[in-house]
């Protein structure tokens, strides 16, 4: 089984690219508001309910890495900054580790004015609803984010670690080029 971390900014195009790759492999895409959507709906208020939301995507983790699936794409956020962030993404890869799964990393980066572009995309809004709802809301987390949402050179523990600026490179290139890199089927 293979996992794939597919990391970046807040509207850097995570869960596009996936997309993406999941139509040229046999990998499926788990982005991370399949989970904040569904609590958000309920609840009304993703913020106070993260526990929740982390209780529901451990399960999902559990049961895919059990599975003879080929694999997962799994995209985040995370503040390479925050050492904590090392330790969740860590804790997942542990449980696909018991199973003897291939980890991989890719981030995709791209600049304050491209994601802010991004953010407003038709696919986004139809698969983050409270995004659209949010909006006000998720621009201002973008331009007050104290997270650093991008690797600095040589910081990076993982092996199989791939880098893309994908600022002025369509998803489909962008998911070819890491379908190519990781040797995915």
């Amino acid at each position: 089984m293979k996992l794939l971390f597919l990391l970046g900014d807040q509207a850097v195009g995570k869960m596009t690219v996936g997309q993406e790759l999941a139509k040229i492999t046999s990998l499926r895409l788990f982005h991370n508001h399949m989970t904040i959507e569904p609590v958000y709906e309920l609840f009304g208020d993703k913020n106070k309910h993260w526990k929740t939301i982390g209780r529901l995507r451990q399960v999902f983790f559990e049961d895919f890495a059990e599975s003879d699936l080929y694999g997962m794409i799994y995209t985040r956020a995370l503040d390479f900054g925050d050492p904590k962030n090392y330790d969740s993404i860590a804790e997942i890869a542990a449980i696909f580790e018991r199973y003897n799964s291939e980890i991989c990393y890719a981030e995709l980066y791209a600049p304050l004015e491209i994601r802010l572009q991004r953010n407003t995309s038709e696919n986004r809004y139809k698969h983050k609803p409270s995004k659209k709802l949010d909006y006000d809301e998720s621009v201002q987390s973008m331009l007050d984010t104290k997270a650093r949402r991008y690797s600095i050179e040589g910081e990076i523990p993982w092996e199989n670690f791939l880098r893309i600026d994908n600022s002025n490179i369509e998803p489909e290139t962008t998911a070819a080029i890491i379908k190519k890199h990781f040797k995915f089927t």
